[in-house]
């Protein structure tokens, strides 16, 4: 205690006789001469921080007078005090001085007492001071909504002394100064902005302060548009002013003096449509939309049932590309229009089978992509009209950027349609829509020519009797549907060479009472024959669907099974301009609303058995499901379904309803219609290995009814905040409409208990029957009817007994007499009772024929069934513990007939990707055969007739054959191929590939070939040089048909993959398996011919450099695309989850492990371009999965993911990390992978760890990148400005 007062007292002597000596004005030599002596007689240790801190503390700010600063000075000299810790004492006060005189943390907001922070305001506030002052002194200021400025500019306001002026001469004088200093100050504001060091501060106060820098560009461009000063100015224009705040004026690097980045720059320029497309031999503008052109084929499976809107998956990924190619609008939606042509073209004629057609390309070229391209442009447009509102909030609204940038988007999209119609080959319709096309067209024409008709005309005339030629593309039915959309008027019509020509007058006049459409709007009453028009032809408004909707609602019994069937006629198929609200009208009515007279104790759906029959048969074909699919309406569809099942499966078929076609129906008919509708929806049919039996279940194992009403119940919770999206809220709205609270599978019990015995059927053995119960009688009675005119000596067949069952049979009773139960129980016993037929089949006593039609007769009996008997054949397959059958034509039926000629055709599929196809039987000698329950399953399905009234279940089994008989070992799919070839002679190029597909699912080895002939194709590897076509056509080619070449061809390899992937059962491996075939890719492209051969040329060109830059862009070029398909196969074979373990777990473990030192030619190269290879893989794969921006909710997860990739690089750039691979690879990664996202994906930088990001910065400059160190801090947010400030001006002193 004593010791703390002696050294208070010491320093209070300090102040003491540092006072006197200011007084008597000492010499500052003296004075530290004799303050060193006196500290060190007291045992003060000099230099001092002590005496630091009181000298500092005593001159600021008390004490500010120039001798205090020279005493300073002098013990600064004598090393009494650390100069280090003066100057960071001195600085901390500085700034609080000048933050203190300004204002600046109050105005900005900004309170880190940083000295780059510090900087960057006070630069920003001299120069907003500068402007606003001119502003005043030209009367521009109270043009401003505030009329005042927030800054000290007038004399009044500042410490300066004014003087009353009354001589003339010197008002004229001081006047004429006045205007000098204004033109003045405008320039000095010029200079500002143009001077390398102060713009790119300023550019860090365009990021970070964004709402003050807009302000600030509102004041500036009223400078720019009134000012009578900058209009004398002889250095500055009002446009030069203008054009340094613009976005392409103002950026933070404008220098690439960096060797890397130099070379970076090749692949970044691989950007415009035009420019791009002569990069590289092989490529074309059409390689930049690869990934699209993966993901609407992918799309187009059939088994892919998507829980997500394809128009949020597509919007997401346009903004994506056009972020990562760095393409304008215009070429963005050209792009777009391409890939979706490219689709509808692929497959002109598609194969016959259970499998989507035209249609469905079809929706998504005229509705989906349509609806992609509406969102895009109202994105744009309510965040204008929002920025708008928010300016004005502030007390200005922004002109100039109305001017220049509103309706963007809308103008680039007329303008690429324009350009479209250069693309004839893109643009023939197929056969299926040539009259539609040609309508569109004679519809333009007729316009042109002043000529107004109603649809009704339309649907009445030829197209021949036009007088002149009304040939129609693919083009006027875009066109139609964006006018349907309000995204383009009719203006289009006058577009050049969009119409043929002209007419006076029309061929002849439509009848006044012609049934379509527009009778039908004129009050006709909706008869058979006016109900047969509207099925026919869809739908031309939403008018039109919103009077047959009420009607549904309101009209009659048999009015509103009209309605429906209206519905789900051409509206929903080809309605494209309409589609969405087809679908949405229809999904409405799955759920009705509860009668207001409704008094019954049974649920009200009863009384709309009808009409709820008549929508689910009439949207349960593939391509219906499908458009639903790709509507993103399935999860609400499920959840319309489930309380049907539960109610229409609870009832006893002792009522009948009768159609207005005559046919009778029951509730049985109406559950089994919606519960294979319903199961159709989620992946049930899979093999156990979907459902968590292995340890890497595949993708699309979350398809579960709890996981649909999940998705289903979050388009509510999510309505507040949907505003902004516009297919969120079309979603909501249906949700709202028919349930407006969440729905749970609680809610029903039948069909929950259904599911349990599902899910334990597959998981283990069958048991838990017990004699007695209600359940054991319904399988005794269900075995008597279905095997009623069976009998083996004294002993009834259904007398059999399992491991699983037992049941004795009811020999006394009618066998005739069918089971009044409700479908719910009879489910319950249908696993039951299968087993015991396939048990006394496997015994002896059952024929394979007599199983065969049992089953089938419990089939017909209730449909429904049909599942339950899927569920258990499933489950039996996968634990191979029944023996295989001899499929020998006595038996069981025979293959044999065309089992040779399938395996012919595989190997012609599989031909272009250099994979083996096994023997299907070794000498072709040995019999086929197949495990009993895939027998018995193939031979039941094989009984049902292919006719629309078997479509529906058909496409529940067929899917769930294929599975399983993929899941056995080969050639069981083949066999069965064989078999069903036999009896749907035009199903067999579809049975064919669908049995070729196998050979991938049972060899690792033939994945990795196949996904090596996806890259080889892509890249064009595998022909030469100068004839190398490969991109998006040799990679998926013209789809999969005999109608090319006189028959059967080789598909092409990234097709197979598409229709491969889902049934994988490892796909974690792929990961690992595509950055090798990456990586192979990158030493084949700058070994392989193309570059080899021109960097020869250049030890004898005169022009060595610059074939040299074009030599790498083309290399680069060529290593993007092989980026751009890699990361395309990681996301969509396993989604999120696959990419956040590649970036997380592979990609880390690849950069610390040790490969191949490269010692062949241009081994530099390779390593170089590898590094930028994977830099654009990983930005990529990243941003398929993420977005480029916050949008999406699988945003959420980047910043964990991508904060432990960013740890891992600055924790490596530390030398924390020790790295196996190529130092020049790797240099090239971290360079490329931040180039990257700086440039294309701004908004991640943000999500990162501010002191993440200072030691990636340090990292850069040591490598001399301080361009891109300094791009990355100037968009990292205001925890890096600072330090961004402080690097440019540090830059600026060392140059």
């Amino acid at each position: 205690m004593e010791v703390s007062l002696q050294r208070s007292r010491l320093w209070n002597d300090v102040v003491e006789q540092t006072k006197v000596a200011k007084e008597k004005g000492v010499d500052p030599l003296l004075w530290a001469l004799q303050m060193s002596s006196s500290l060190s007689s007291s045992g003060v240790a000099l230099p001092s921080t002590e005496l630091a801190h009181v000298l500092v503390n005593y001159i600021c700010w008390d004490n500010n007078i120039p001798i205090l600063w020279k005493f300073l000075d002098k013990a600064l000299m004598m090393k009494i005090v650390p100069p280090l810790l003066v100057l960071a004492l001195l600085s901390q006060r500085v700034m609080k001085s000048i933050d203190a005189t300004l204002n600046l943390s109050e105005i900005f907001g900004l309170q880190a007492m940083d000295p780059g922070i510090l900087v960057v305001e006070f630069i920003f506030s001299i120069v907003w001071q500068l402007l606003d002052a001119s502003l005043d002194d030209e009367g521009l200021l109270e043009l401003t909504e505030g009329r005042v400025s927030m800054w000290a500019i007038k004399p009044q306001e500042m410490e300066i002394d004014g003087h009353d002026i009354y001589d003339e001469k010197k008002i004229e004088y001081h006047e004429r100064l006045r205007n000098f200093n204004t033109t003045m100050a405008i320039e000095i504001i010029g200079q500002f902005l143009q001077n390398k060091v102060t713009s790119r501060i300023l550019y860090l106060a365009r990021r970070n302060m964004s709402t003050h820098w807009v302000a600030f560009i509102q004041s500036l461009q009223l400078l720019g548009a009134n000012s009578a000063a900058l209009k004398n100015s002889k250095a500055l224009t009002s446009e030069a002013l203008l054009e340094l705040t613009s976005d392409s004026r103002i950026v933070l690097s404008r220098e690439c003096k960096t060797s890397s980045l130099q070379k970076f720059h090749a692949i970044m320029a691989f950007g415009s449509l035009v420019s791009s497309a002569g990069l590289c031999h092989g490529s074309s503008h059409s390689d930049l939309w690869l990934p699209l052109d993966l993901v609407l084929e992918d799309a187009m499976d059939g088994y892919l049932v998507n829980t997500t809107s394809a128009i949020e998956i597509i919007t997401g990924l346009v903004k994506t590309l056009q972020a990562i190619n760095g393409t304008n609008w215009h070429d963005t939606f050209l792009g777009l229009w391409i890939t979706s042509l490219r689709l509808v073209q692929r497959e002109r004629d598609p194969i016959e089978g259970p499998v989507p057609r035209l249609d469905t390309r079809l929706c998504m070229l005229l509705s989906i992509i349509i609806l992609v391209a509406a969102d895009l442009i109202e994105e744009e447009e309510e965040e204008e009209e929002e920025g708008a509102f928010d300016e004005t909030e502030y007390g200005f609204t922004n002109h100039w950027k109305e001017k220049n940038f509103a309706r963007n988007r809308r103008e680039n999209l007329v303008s690429s349609l324009q350009v479209l119609g250069d693309y004839q080959g893109l643009l023939a319709p197929p056969q299926y829509v040539v009259s539609v096309a040609n309508q569109a067209a004679a519809r333009a024409m007729l316009f042109v020519s002043g000529i107004n008709v109603g649809s009704t005309y339309f649907e009445c005339i030829n197209m021949k009797d036009m007088p002149i030629n009304c040939s129609g593309n693919m083009r006027h039915l875009i066109v139609e549907a964006c006018i349907a959309r309000n995204l383009l008027d009719t203006s289009a019509y006058f577009w050049p060479g969009y119409v043929n020509g002209r007419i006076n007058q029309l061929p002849y006049s439509v009848p006044a009472q012609a049934p379509g459409w527009s009778s039908f709007m004129k009050g006709a009453p909706l008869t058979s024959v006016m109900t047969n028009a509207l099925v026919s032809n869809p739908a031309s408004s939403l008018a039109e669907l919103e009077k047959i909707f009420d009607i549904a609602v309101n009209g009659s019994d048999d009015e509103k099974i009209s309605a429906a069937t209206i519905l789900c006629g051409a509206s929903l198929i080809r309605g494209w301009n309409i589609q969405e609200y087809t679908v949405q009208f229809i999904t409405r009515l799955m759920s009705p609303p509860v009668p207001a007279d409704f008094a019954g104790s049974d649920s009200h759906l009863i009384d709309y058995a009808p009409m709820l029959n008549v929508l689910i048969v009439g949207i349960a074909s593939v391509d219906c499901v499908q458009i639903f699919s790709l509507h993103g309406l399935v999860p609400q569809l499920a959840c319309s379904l489930m309380p049907i099942c539960e109610v229409f499966g609870t009832c006893i078929p002792n009522v009948s309803w009768t159609l207005p076609t005559g046919e009778e129906i029951s509730p049985h008919a109406v559950f089994s219609n919606a519960f294979a509708l319903l199961l159709k929806l989620w992946r049930f049919n899979h093999p156990p290995i979907e459902h968590g039996v292995g340890d890497v279940p595949t993708v699309g194992s979350q398809l579960t009814p709890e996981y649909l009403l999940l998705v289903r119940n979050s388009h509510l919770l999510s309505s507040e905040n949907i505003h902004k999206d516009r297919n969120k809220r079309r979603l909501s709205e249906v949700a709202s409409c028919s349930s407006p609270q969440p729905v749970f599978l609680d809610s029903f019990p039948k069909l929950k208990v259904w599911y349990r015995q599902h899910q334990r059927c597959i998981a283990a053995t069958l048991s838990g029957l017990v004699h007695g119960t209600t359940v054991h009688q319904t399988v005794d009675g269900l075995l008597n009817m279905i095997f009623r005119k069976i009998n083996r000596g004294s002993q009834s067949i259904t007398s059999v007994t399992s491991g699983s069952s037992s049941s004795s049979g009811l020999g006394n009773e009618d066998n005739s007499l069918k089971p009044m139960l409700p479908a719910w129980d009879i489910l319950e016993a249908v696993p039951y009772v299968v087993d015991a037929a396939l048990t006394a089949c496997a015994h002896g006593r059952l024929s394979p024929r007599e199983l065969a039609t049992g089953l089938k007769d419990l089939a017909d009996f209730l449909p429904a069934s049909l599942a339950t008997i899927v569920s258990y054949f499933s489950a039996e397959v996968s634990r191979s513990v029944w023996k295989p059958v001899v499929m020998n034509g006595m038996d069981w039926p025979s293959p044999a007939a065309n089992l040779s000629n399938v395996e012919e055709h595989i190997k012609k599929i599989l031909a272009a990707t250099g994979v083996d196809v096994p023997r299907l039987a070794a000498g072709g000698s040995s019999p086929a055969t197949l495990p009993l329950p895939l027998a018995a399953f193939v031979s039941l399905t094989i009984t049902y007739k292919i006719d629309k009234a078997s479509e529906r279940f058909l496409n529940l089994a067929g899917p769930a054959l294929e599975y399983l008989a993929a899941d056995c070992p080969w050639p069981c799919m083949p066999i069965v191929a064989s078999l069903w070839t036999q009896k749907a002679k035009r199903w067999f190029d579809f049975l064919v590939f669908s049995a070729s597909r196998t050979v991938f699912l049972h060899n690792s080895d033939a994945v990795v070939q196949l996904l090596k002939s996806c890259f080889t194709a892509t890249l064009g590897l595998n022909i030469a040089p100068i004839s190398s076509n490969g991109g998006v056509g040799a990679l998926l080619g013209h789809g999969f048909g005999s109608h090319f070449c006189g028959g059967i061809s080789p598909v092409a390899p990234g097709i197979l993959y598409l229709r491969v992937y889902r049934s994988m059962r490892d796909i974690v491996f792929i990961t690992e398996e595509v950055v090798s075939l990456l990586m192979h890719s990158v030493r084949e492209i700058a070994c392989g011919g193309m570059l080899k051969e021109k960097l020869e040329k250049l030890k004898t060109s005169k022009n060595g450099m610059r074939y040299e830059q074009i030599s790498l862009a083309a290399a680069m070029t060529r290593v993007k695309l092989a980026a751009f398909l890699a990361a395309s196969l990681v996301w969509l074979s396993g989604g999120l989850g696959l990419v956040q373990s590649l970036i997380k777990e592979t990609l880390p473990s690849w950069f610390i492990s040790v490969h191949r030192s490269g010692r062949e030619e241009g081994s530099g190269l390779v390593a170089m371009l590898g590094g930028y290879a994977l830099a654009y893989f990983t930005v990529l794969c990243g941003a398929f999965a993420w977005g480029v921006d916050s949008s999406s909710s699988a945003s959420k997860r980047r910043p964990k993911i991508l904060g432990t990739h960013m740890e891992f690089l600055a924790s490596a750039l530390d030398g924390k990390i020790s790295l196996g691979c190529d130092g020049a690879t790797w240099r090239a990664y971290v360079s490329g992978f931040v180039s990257l996202m700086v440039g294309c994906t701004p908004n991640w930088v943000l999500e990162v760890d501010v002191d993440v990001l200072r030691r990636l910065s340090k990292g850069l400059r040591q490598w001399n990148e301080e361009e891109l160190a300094l791009a990355l801090l100037g968009i990292g947010g205001v925890g890096t400005m600072g330090a961004a400030a402080e690097l440019i001006i540090e830059k600026d002193c060392d140059s």
